[in-house]
């Protein structure tokens, strides 16, 4: 069986398998438990910020084409100017990358950042830092992070790092003069090749939020402002070669991984007489992200708060979600507002996309080798399940000239086969939803997307990729010069 699609495919086939999985991406969402670009997208998650995934990315590194990178956004809408405490990661908190490269829904290996605060201030001041910083032991740096990473499978555990250290919230120009310099000091080299930051960037998302007021204001008029330019988020960003991911180690045999992101906090804290908190009960998942915008865009309010706390094993047996893939709301929602007539359900297409990835083996009707983990040699098919997860075909190199448009735009090794910091991921599933697998071509009267095609910061070509943070005022990042 094929790993990957060959590139000689003709460009309708190209169009309707990138379409259709990036529609499998937001239907899924309609299904419930899925995974999801999630800004303050649930209830719960949204009162709770330190914990709440936004973004998840999974590529194979354009420099490093014998790795995977992943990154991981929490805590979105960080404006620059947030202080005196700023933005740290929770220290009650895991936060975890997950990898099933076997297809039963569960991780076979799980990435876990555990944080702990350096908080030097006391009773003497407020302040972040009480003069310029210029490296992470500087003594003007009055609160810092640090972070144990685990790598784990089955039952087993190892400590990749143990004193890793974040780079701290970007105060500005004249508190940490050489920000860059601060950044690089927060990279770390793992065992077996691998690298690793946490720390605060800017948001690498981008797009026109307004489609929240009756899908762009109702005539399309509503677009082409990038809504999340000037905020920061924090991000962990780990790469490793692909046979730490691949089944049995063997990224020729199996090359296909499903990818999604997890935060988990403990049920109950405590403060007892000595004045110290004591954390006790388990750890309880709040947040899951995968394919972006899901829980957004797709699952109803009042089950969004269960979304977030399925495990992808469990998807299939919540029926009132995976129904929801087969008629999504969206496409339903724009006929209403646009007079663009919705595809019509039930959608098999999305089905086969949210809970099996895209290969010939699913019996499904896209019959096209992509990125199932069915595609994997030593895959047992009984064990296989139906789940979403970001799925990531680790075959298929990295492209010189990335398209925003991933594989609807014929380019195999963007969304949603993975997703790169590049990939214009709001484009991609509107078109998707609307039908372009059906048609094999992209619905003209929505060629425009949201009008926001790229980042208002270049992304770096070496690791860890992500843009500097701003620190600039989010109401004068526009006109705010680069890096």
């Amino acid at each position: 069986m094929n790993h990957h699609i060959h590139r000689h495919r003709s460009a309708a086939a190209l169009v309707a398998v990138g379409a259709l999985l990036a529609a499998g991406s937001v239907a899924l969402t309609d299904a419930g438990p899925a995974t999801a670009s999630s800004h303050r997208e649930a209830p719960l998650i949204a009162a709770s910020p330190q914990l709440d995934n936004t973004d998840v990315y999974a590529f194979v590194s354009p420099d490093r084409p014998d790795t995977v990178t992943l990154v991981a956004n929490v805590v979105p809408f960080q404006e620059p100017n947030g202080g005196p405490n700023f933005h740290p990661f929770a220290t009650d908190a895991r936060y975890e990358i997950n990898i099933d490269s076997d297809g039963d829904g569960k991780p076979d290996v799980t990435y876990r950042w555990t944080f702990r605060d350096e908080d030097r201030r006391g009773n003497d001041t407020f302040l972040y830092n009480n003069g310029p910083v210029t490296s992470l032991d500087d003594e003007n740096l009055l609160f810092r992070q640090r972070y144990t990473l685990q790598e784990i499978r089955g039952t087993n555990s190892r400590t990749l790092l143990d004193q890793g250290r974040v780079a701290p919230s970007r105060v500005g120009a004249a508190s940490m003069p050489d920000y860059k310099g601060l950044r690089d000091a927060a990279l770390h080299d793992l065992p077996g090749g691998g690298r690793v930051f946490a720390g605060q960037t800017e948001d690498p998302f981008f797009l026109d939020l307004r489609v929240f007021d009756l899908l762009y204001g109702g005539n399309l008029k509503e677009v082409g402002q990038d809504t999340v330019a000037g905020y920061n988020v924090n991000t962990l960003v780990l790469q490793v070669p692909k046979t730490a991911l691949a089944l049995r180690n063997d990224p020729g045999r199996n090359p296909v991984v499903g990818v999604w992101s997890t935060t988990s906090r403990r049920g109950m804290n405590v403060v007892v007489t000595d004045g110290k908190d004591r954390d006790w009960g388990r750890y309880v998942q709040v947040s899951r992200l995968g394919n972006p915008l899901v829980n957004e865009v797709v699952v109803p309010a009042g089950l969004k708060n269960r979304f977030n706390a399925l495990t992808p094993d469990q998807d299939r047996t919540v029926p009132e979600l995976v129904d929801r893939v087969n008629r999504p709301e969206v496409p339903g929602l724009i006929e209403k507002i646009y007079g663009i007539k919705a595809p019509q359900g039930p959608r098999a297409d999305l089905v086969e996309i949210f809970l099996t990835g895209i290969a010939k083996a699913t019996n499904g009707p896209i019959q096209v080798d992509l990125n199932s983990q069915l595609l994997n040699k030593d895959v047992d098919p009984k064990t296989f399940v139906p789940a979403e997860e970001m799925r990531l075909n680790m075959s298929i190199p990295p492209t010189a000239k990335p398209n925003r448009l991933g594989v609807l735009g014929g380019d195999l090794a963007g969304f949603p086969n993975g997703r790169r910091l590049t990939d214009d991921v709001v484009d991609i599933e509107l078109q998707a939803l609307e039908g372009a697998v059906a048609t094999g071509r992209p619905v003209p009267a929505l060629a425009r997307g949201d009008m926001v095609d790229a980042g208002n910061r270049p992304f770096a070509a070496t690791f860890p990729y992500v843009a500097l943070p701003e620190y600039w005022p989010v109401n004068r990042a526009v006109d705010a010069p680069s890096g």
